[in-house]
């Protein structure tokens, strides 16, 4: 069992969709007095975006230091014009790997910002899955994105401060901002807040490589009665995907809720490819198609929970840098089963062996066709994730 630091006495608060999130966080904005941080993969011109970025401006020009941290892919569509409006109001704005129209494919050009944080006064903070873009509409009419944050108050937050103080540092340097980095004029307060024991996992290339997966690992390999995973991108490794065969062996009920909609065609086929081996282990799999699933969140035992930007995929678990919150708390973990629970009852469809849709031999060429072409991808870039796991 690796030990992560987990803080007490934090109050943290579930979050489902745009909708519970966004005033949230415009309104943590609109109070800041005296720093933002915002780490975003995409942050687009939309209603939404627009919202926030008047946020960010107005607390700006109140004298708020406000440091955006933006992915350089994820972000691209966002309009210089609108980028170069948020500098002259006085917002520090950064672009982690900008993207260029002539950029050769590289290897390095996978490794992105995924993370989707922020931190207000030291105070406050949000982690979770959901990028700035209005999730209401869509061009197929559907209903927001399933995803969730997580607001967070308590001592957490001097791991969350840490955290994105010093990825805005590394940043920076690389982009020989070094007038950006400024020591911080407000420290988190380890004042009690709530009852509730957290702690921050992230992924980056260097100290904590195999820090969100591991803590997945030694959750499941400790489950003794139920694992309820979501997540939007699930192509796990061999390590990953025995954890979980090995839980239903031993009689752990391990429910999968799994993207029903395909936004990605390649990697929804890919996933397919895992489901006849993992219904055989006993393992329960479920699509959900009232909308996109972009969740990537997981319940287990009734008790240990996580929220964060992490899915279960090569590019997650090898490349991006990604943020979790893990959450050991009886009540926060009924709160996120009980949402869970409640899309799979009602807005997903069971996934059986005698899925003529799923299994006919024709769809079953095309999912392996695809889990193979994903495979070969990542290992003509270096990586392999059968075995990501030290």
């Amino acid at each position: 069992m690796r030990n992560f630091h987990f803080a007490a006495n934090n109050r943290i608060t579930l979050l489902q969709n745009g909708a519970e999130y966004f005033p949230e966080l415009e309104t943590a904005i609109n109070k800041a007095q005296v720093e933002v941080h915002l780490e975003t993969y995409i942050f687009e011109y939309d209603v939404i975006g627009r919202k926030i970025a008047e946020a960010l401006i107005r607390a700006a020009q109140r004298g708020v230091s406000v440091y955006l941290l933006l992915d350089g892919f994820g972000s691209q569509d966002l309009p210089r014009e609108e980028i170069q409006r948020m500098l002259q109001a006085g917002i520090k704005v950064l672009i982690f790997r900008p993207e260029f129209f002539f950029s050769k494919p590289r290897r390095y050009r996978l490794r992105r910002m995924h993370r989707k944080l922020a931190v207000i006064d030291a105070q406050t903070a949000f982690i979770g899955g959901i990028n700035i873009i209005d999730d209401q509409h869509n061009p197929e009419n559907l209903i927001p994105r399933f995803d969730y944050a997580v607001a967070i108050q308590g001592p957490l937050l001097v791991q969350i401060h840490q955290a994105a103080k010093h990825l805005w540092m590394v940043v920076a340097w690389a982009h020989f901002k070094k007038r950006w980095v400024h020591p911080s004029a407000i420290k988190p307060s380890v004042k009690p807040c709530g009852d509730q024991s957290a702690a921050l996992v992230i992924r980056d290339n260097w100290r904590h490589r195999h820090d969100i997966e591991h803590a997945y690992l030694d959750a499941i390999n400790q489950a003794r009665s139920e694992i309820i995973i979501a997540n939007a991108y699930f192509l796990p490794g061999r390590k990953f995907s025995n954890a979980l065969k090995n839980a239903a062996r031993r009689g752990v009920q391990v429910e999968l809720l799994l993207q029903g909609k395909i936004e990605y065609r390649l990697q929804y086929h890919a996933t397919q490819a895992l489901y006849e081996n993992l219904l055989a282990a006993g393992i329960k799999i479920y699509e959900y198609n009232r909308s996109y699933l972009h969740a990537k969140v997981a319940v287990i035992d009734q008790y240990w929970a996580t929220v964060g930007s992490s899915n279960i995929d090569p590019f997650s678990l090898l490349l991006a840098r990604e943020a979790n919150v893990l959450v050991k708390d009886p009540s926060f973990a009924a709160a996120l089963r009980l949402s869970l629970k409640t899309a799979i009852a009602q807005e997903s469809i069971p996934v059986t062996p005698d899925n003529r849709r799923i299994f006919s031999w024709r769809n079953h060429l095309v999912n392996w066709l695809s889990f193979y072409i994903v495979r070969l991808m990542q290992g003509a870039l270096g990586y392999d994730w059968h075995d990501s796991t030290s």
